[in-house]
C-alpha cells in the first residue's frame, strides 16, 4: 500500500474510533510501528489534530470537533456493510477488498460485532485459475490497456481475440467478461473459463460509452416460456429460492405442481433436466416435444 493509502486509511480509521494504539495500526497495515510514528507526525504537520496517549491503553486519537456526524454511518450500517461483503469476499479477488474489510471492523466495536450472518462458497480447484484471469482482466481495465485470449464458444469453435476490457461480472456460478471485441467490432460478453492464453497487450484505449451499451444490454431480457411441471417435494427448495412460494401448489403426496418462467433452448433444458426423474414438464407440449429430443440427444451419447 502506497503512503498516501495508509495516511488516509489511518485519518477513516481515526474518525470513528477513540483511541487505536499502535500495534494495532502496525498490525493492519502490516508495517513496522517506526512506519506509524512517522505517519502520525505527518499527519500533525497536515494540520490534523492526532493527539496521543500514553500508558499501556494508550494509543492515538482525533479531536472530536474533527470528526464527522456519526449519524451519517451507524454501527449497524457498518455491521450491515460487513454481512454483505463477509462471504462476497470468498470470490471477489483483490487484496483492495480485504482491506476494506478489516477497516470497516476496525471500526465496529467489536464486542457489538455477532457476524450472525455467514456467507460461503464451494472452494473449487479451479478458482485459482480464475483469480489470476481476474487480477490481468481487472489490471488491463484500470490502465486502460487491451486484452488478447484465444476464445472457444459454446459450440466448440476457438477464435483470437482483442478486446477494450469495460467490466467483470459475476453470474450465478461464473465470471464475465465485458467489453468491446475489435474482432466483431461490437460489445461482447465472454466467460473466462472459455479463454486461454490471456495477456494485455501493450496498445492502450479510449474508452467508449459503456454506460448507454449497459442500459441497452438491461432492456433485453431472453425469451422465457411458461410451463407447468410436476416437483417432487425434495427439490420444492430450489424453486422457492428461484421463484417464491406463489409458484408453487399442492398436488399429490409424491409431487408438487409448480408454474415457472423458462427458457425454451438448451440453457433452460438444461436447468430442468439436473432435477432428473424428480421433476415431470406437463405442459405446453411443444417444450415438452423440444425438451424430449434434448433428451433423446444425451442418451445418443450413451448408445
Amino acid at each position: 500500500m502506497e503512503k498516501i493509502e495508509r495516511l488516509i486509511s489511518i485519518v477513516m480509521i481515526l474518525l470513528q474510533k477513540n483511541i487505536v494504539s499502535t500495534t494495532e495500526f502496525s498490525q493492519l497495515f502490516k508495517v513496522s510501528k517506526r512506519t506509524i510514528l512517522r505517519d502520525m507526525e505527518t499527519l500533525s504537520m497536515s494540520n490534523i489534530p492526532i493527539y496521543s496517549i500514553n500508558g499501556v491503553y494508550g494509543g492515538y486519537g482525533i479531536m472530536d470537533e474533527y470528526k464527522l456526524d456519526k449519524r451519517l454511518l451507524s454501527s449497524n450500517d457498518l455491521e450491515n456493510i460487513l454481512t454483505a461483503l463477509g462471504g462476497m469476499g470468498q470470490i471477489l479477488f483483490s487484496d483492495e477488498v480485504e482491506l476494506t474489510l478489516k477497516k470497516i471492523e476496525s471500526m465496529v466495536d467489536s464486542a457489538s460485532w455477532r457476524g450472525s450472518i455467514h456467507l460461503s462458497f464451494y472452494d473449487w480447484d479451479g478458482r485459482t485459475e480464475i483469480v489470476q484471469m481476474l487480477k490481468t482482466c481487472q489490471e488491463a481495465t484500470v490502465r486502460g490497456r487491451l486484452l488478447t485470449f484465444d476464445y472457444m464458444d459454446q459450440d466448440g469453435v476457438e477464435t483470437i481475440r482483442r478486446v477494450e476490457p469495460y467490466q467483470l461480472h459475476f453470474s450465478e456460478m461464473s465470471w464475465y467478461l465485458k467489453g468491446f471485441c475489435l474482432n466483431r467490432m461490437g460489445y461482447r460478453t465472454f466467460k473466462l473459463s472459455r479463454m486461454e492464453n490471456l495477456n494485455i497487450d501493450i496498445q492502450t484505449f479510449v474508452p467508449r460509452d459503456f454506460v448507454t451499451e449497459q442500459k441497452t444490454e438491461q432492456q433485453y431480457q431472453p425469451q422465457l416460456i411458461p410451463i407447468k411441471a410436476l416437483i417432487a417435494h425434495s427439490i420444492k427448495d430450489h424453486f422457492i429460492e428461484r421463484y417464491g412460494h406463489k409458484r408453487i401448489d399442492a398436488y399429490n403426496s409424491d409431487y408438487l405442481i409448480a408454474t415457472i418462467d423458462v427458457p425454451q433452448n438448451h440453457y433452460g433444458f438444461q436447468f430442468l433436466a439436473g432435477f432428473g426423474k424428480k421433476l415431470v414438464i406437463l405442459e405446453p407440449k411443444a417444450y415438452v416435444d423440444e425438451f424430449r429430443a434434448f433428451l433423446n440427444g444425451i442418451l445418443k451419447n450413451y448408445d
